[in-house]
């Protein structure tokens, strides 16, 4: 255990964010997302919801510049309430959240460093996020 670290925050799961680079970008997916099928990286948070995660990582982690984040548009282009809970949790609103139809959204996760897949249950319940510079303020 550390002191001040998310318990979300496995030493797995800490070892690969730091290990990201500038704009490498990290994919917290839901219970549905084929993430062992696209990812070469991928850690398991059973349990877990999709915006806690997104949260506990952003508390590690700044976004790169806008889109920092990606999530999948649902069939039929509503935002759905796990997408705002997964602006929230990442501090993104609208106007700096990138929306990418579902096969298209898949092929970017796959350029993905790494996956994490929680419990969420809710469709549509991924977001993509990119990291961006440490120790320094996003323009």
């Amino acid at each position: 255990m550390l002191e001040g670290i998310n318990p979300l925050l496995t030493g797995e799961l800490l070892l690969h964010l730091d290990r990201m680079g500038h704009s490498d970008s990290v994919v917290i997916a839901d219970a549905h997302f084929p993430a062992w099928a696209l990812g070469a990286r991928v850690v398991d948070l059973p349990g877990t919801s999709t915006p806690e995660v997104v949260a506990a990582i952003r508390s590690v982690l700044p976004l790169d510049d806008a889109p920092g984040i990606d999530l999948m548009t649902s069939a039929d282009g509503a935002v759905l309430d796990v997408q705002h809970e997964l602006m929230a949790a990442a501090g993104t609103t609208l106007d700096t959240t990138r929306f990418v139809e579902r096969f298209a959204y898949y092929e970017v996760a796959k350029s993905a460093y790494l996956m994490v897949r929680t419990g969420e249950t809710r469709k549509y319940g991924n977001a993509l996020l990119r990291k961006g510079v440490v120790g320094h303020a996003s323009a």
